[in-house]
């Protein structure tokens, strides 16, 4: 049986009536999910949480975590597909583009998804997925957390990748104007095919907790991984500086915890330059270095600060600055990436990444605190849950922008496909063609070895008014 003829079988499977059914069956796929913690998993989960609500069928694709594999529910009964394939480095898979084709296509089969969502662009997987999908022609959507630049190797060969990755999606998400800016430059994209869709923060679980603070010391608050691009030699460089001006201040800093067959070891590569920054400024009793918290963890040392600082270098978006508003903190941050686009300036003070400015907004904040001239914790806490709902995001994603688009989109052939990768550059054009022609023959071995017809449909747990009646 053809690419074609099994696709006729697997739309079938997935329309009602001749038409697109109104729930959508949407596949989120990366290599950044739970158990590991952070920006990318907590996204992936939330929005599928909210998708489920609104009577859409998810399920998730990642790899193997540990021991866990195979196929888990989580809550709402999400279901999550952990394939048998190792990450290599960084909780990342080999980028071969080809091992995961066999199980990706009986799972986008089995489940007959029609939208095949992608998370990431450190993602092997993510880019694999959405290769595999396009052949087998279910819709992809790609979401972009990061930023990234176009001088250094990594940064060139990872938008490489992305731009041939990309050349076939039918619709990409940027959480800022300034990742979307910077994904349309990196991956040559047009404009009207990427959305501006930002993040959001569970708002009942970041509330204030005046009472947690002393009254006598000002707590500065650092949640972020003690890497060079957030910021830690900013770090390193302000805390004796305003330590030595402020004999009542307090920094307390925290690392997020990793899984312990993810995570290389210890809080950051650059943890012993703050350790070796306190030894000798004598600062024990004024920094506390917290490693090993859970996200659930977070909130109970947010609630202990006044102000929320983030170092970072470069950010598409940083929801941590928006679970500080939404305990009640002020926040300062570094004027950079699409940062100054998550906050009202009543809300965020924004400096240039040196340490000069920092410290003086940090000087205005701790004025500001002093005097009790800010604004009211429950005030920031109620305007934050306003502005930045998970439900939110997930109507903008299913109605406004992108699922309901791309369902009526046409299906591309094989020869539009082929078009489109030429079209990409003169030169490369023709490798990403042979390329392209070598997935599509895999495909098809693969549908020879394994038709479609020897694979059952697992039924809805929950099913729509809308799908197809038995």
């Amino acid at each position: 049986m053809s690419v074609g003829q099994e696709m006729k079988r697997f739309w079938k499977c997935a329309t009602s009536g001749g038409r697109m059914t109104k729930k959508h069956r949407i596949c989120m796929i990366s290599d950044f999910f739970f158990p590991n913690m952070g920006g990318v998993e907590n996204h992936i989960y939330q929005l599928a949480q909210c998708l489920l609500a609104r009577g859409h069928k998810v399920v998730v694709i990642t790899h193997a975590y540990g021991d866990r594999i195979g196929v888990r529910y989580v809550s709402s009964f999400l279901k999550v597909y952990y394939i048998p394939i190792r990450p290599f480095y960084n909780q990342v898979t080999v980028p071969v583009m080809l091992t995961a084709l066999p199980l990706i296509r009986d799972i986008l089969i089995r489940e007959r998804i029609t939208i095949l969502h992608g998370h990431g662009a450190f993602s092997a997987l993510c880019h694999e997925g959405i290769l595999h999908a396009g052949t087998l022609g279910v819709r992809t959507v790609f979401t972009d957390h990061s930023l990234f630049g176009f001088a250094d190797g990594s940064s060139i060969l990872t938008n490489k990748l992305l731009e041939v990755v990309l050349t076939d999606i039918d619709h990409v998400i940027c959480v800022s104007y300034t990742s979307k800016e910077n994904t349309v430059l990196r991956a040559a994209l047009k404009p009207e095919t990427v959305s501006v869709i930002p993040n959001a923060v569970d708002s009942v679980c970041f509330t204030p907790d005046p009472s947690q603070s002393q009254p006598d010391r000002v707590t500065v608050v650092v949640v972020s991984r003690l890497v060079y691009r957030k910021g830690a030699d900013l770090l390193a460089g302000l805390i004796p500086l305003l330590c030595h001006t402020h004999k009542d201040l307090h920094f307390i800093i925290v690392k997020l915890q990793q899984v312990q067959y993810v995570c290389v070891g210890g809080d950051g590569p650059k943890r012993v330059v703050l350790e070796e920054v306190r030894e000798k400024h004598q600062l024990h009793d004024r920094v506390s270095l917290l490693g090993g918290l859970q996200h659930s963890q977070v909130r109970g040392v947010l609630v202990q600060g006044d102000i929320f600082l983030n170092t970072s270098l470069t950010e598409a978006f940083c929801i941590a600055i928006v679970e500080a508003a939404s305990c009640g903190l002020q926040v300062i941050s570094t004027r950079v990436g699409g940062v100054p686009e998550v906050l009202p300036d009543d809300l965020i003070s924004l400096a240039d990444p040196n340490i000069n400015a920092l410290a003086k907004a940090l000087e205005e904040a701790i004025e500001n605190h002093r005097h009790g001239n800010r604004v009211p914790h429950w005030e920031m806490h109620e305007r934050v849950g306003k502005m930045y709902t998970w439900h939110n995001v997930a109507r903008r994603t299913e109605q406004v922008t992108v699922y309901d688009m791309v369902a009526r989109a046409p299906t591309r052939s094989m020869w539009q496909r082929m078009q489109r990768y030429h079209s990409r550059d003169p030169v490369m054009g023709k490798v990403y063609v042979a390329l392209l022609v070598l997935l599509h023959f895999l495909t098809q071995l693969v549908a020879w070895w394994s038709p479609a017809k020897t694979i059952d449909c697992v039924p809805d747990l929950l099913t729509s008014e809308h799908d197809e009646k038995p």
